[in-house]
């Protein structure tokens, strides 16, 4: 077998002060590791807060550095259908065949001036992947990313899915040992910031710890700010 596969939960709670450690969603994730030097992230994503999103990604991407190849979202919130769409990267051009409630069919074809370094198709999984586009031989500090685009520029990712273009900072701050559901694992603890203009309302920082290795497995994640959000891995299995 020429391929290695992972697979696990992330457990969505928060920490707002009225419902502290309350369970608010959940993600089922596979993350195939295919000897062409693909990665395949598949994910189930379950948030409760109404209007409730539930959401499946299916996301190819190179290992070296997590620039996308395709990706495919199906989206429903409030219970309803609300979109489904697919996505292709190439050096020059990125291209999506979607459909959604609000918008009904739309295609899209953006040129580029450099091939786009990151899709964020919104499991929170894929969000410990982005890591990859931080230079850890540059040491601790904050980095700004471009070339970034995103399915849905809303937080919960409860729009579209089309092609937004974004950027951002990454920052940083160094490697610890943690505890979560999974286990204790070395871990690297990043802070996602920065995010105002190319959001329609700035996101919170976002601390992002994932396992100090070449897997870059979310572990743990919080926002805080009006979110107050928490997610930690509570079940791995590793193939």
């Amino acid at each position: 077998m020429n391929h290695r596969t992972l697979r696990g939960k992330i457990l969505y709670t928060s920490k707002k002060p009225e419902q502290v450690d309350a369970e608010r969603g959940r993600e089922y994730f596979t993350l195939t590791q295919q000897a062409d030097g693909t990665d395949v992230l598949l994910a189930h994503c379950e948030i409760d807060d109404a209007p409730n999103v539930v959401r499946d990604v299916c996301l190819s991407l190179h290992h070296s550095d997590a620039r996308p190849i395709d990706c495919s979202v199906r989206l429903s919130v409030g219970d309803r259908f609300e979109g489904s769409g697919w996505m292709r990267f190439t050096e020059t051009y990125a291209e999506c065949e979607t459909h959604n409630r609000r918008d009904g069919r739309l295609h899209q074809r953006l040129d580029l001036q450099r091939p786009v370094r990151w899709l964020q198709a919104h499991p929170i999984a894929g969000d410990a992947l982005l890591m990859r586009l931080y230079d850890l031989a540059r040491g601790p500090g904050k980095q700004m990313q471009s070339d970034l685009l995103l399915t849905s520029p809303d937080h919960r990712g409860a729009t579209g899915p089309q092609l937004f273009p974004a950027g951002f900072g990454i920052v940083y701050i160094g490697e610890e040992e943690i505890t979560v559901g999974a286990g204790t694992f070395a871990a690297r603890h990043f802070q996602v910031t920065d995010t105002a203009g190319s959001l329609p309302e700035e996101h919170p920082p976002y601390d992002i710890w994932c396992s100090a290795d070449d897997d870059y497995l979310l572990l743990r994640a919080g926002a805080g700010g009006y979110m107050q959000t928490h997610y930690e891995l509570v079940e791995l299995e590793r193939g």
